[in-house]
Parts: structure tokens; C-alpha cells; sequence
């Protein structure tokens, strides 16, 4: 897998995670979910990214 693809999944990973916490400062229930959304989507880029590289190698 690229280094780029698996840069963007980690910058997709750390808005999640900022969306999350910025759900939390203001009380805002959909902007936590859509940030845990946005973290669980990201997970799962990375997981395929980890399952391309052993079948690479």
C-alpha cells in the first residue's frame, strides 16, 4: 500500500477523533457520532491497507 493512502487514512482517523472531541465540548451528539463514524471508516481503509501489504510481501 502507498505511504500516501495510509497518510491520508491516518489524517481521516485524527478528524474523526477531532470531530468526536469537539462533539463532546459542546454537548453536540451528532458531531460525536459523525466523528466516530469517521474514525470507524478510517479503521477499516487501514485494516484493508494492513491485509494488501501481507499479500504484497
Amino acid at each position: 500500500m502507498g505511504l500516501m493512502d495510509k497518510a491520508k487514512h491516518a489524517a481521516e482517523e485524527l478528524q474523526g477523533k477531532t470531530k468526536q472531541k469537539a462533539g463532546e465540548a459542546t454537548d453536540d451528539k451528532s458531531l460525536q457520532a459523525e466523528g466516530q463514524a469517521d474514525q470507524g471508516k478510517a479503521s477499516a481503509k487501514k485494516v484493508g491497507d494492513n491485509v494488501k501489504d501481507a499479500f504484497d510481501n
